[in-house]
């Protein structure tokens, strides 16, 4: 299975409940931290929610 690596570059701050806990399950807490997850349809969607606060590079 392929992997992601997803780096958040953006402030939670002013955001919606929501988009803090996807952030949160995704694993992201500080800006510029990196976590690597499958490229799964879950994961997918939890990233394309937050899209404005992070980026994405597939491994």
């Amino acid at each position: 299975m392929a992997k992601i690596r997803v780096k958040k570059v953006k402030s939670a701050i002013n955001r919606t409940q929501r988009q803090k806990r996807t952030l949160e399950a995704l694993g992201l807490k500080r800006i510029g931290q990196v976590v690597e997850h499958d490229d799964t349809p879950n994961i997918l969607g939890m990233v394309n929610k937050v899209k404005h606060l992070v980026s994405v590079e597939t491994k």
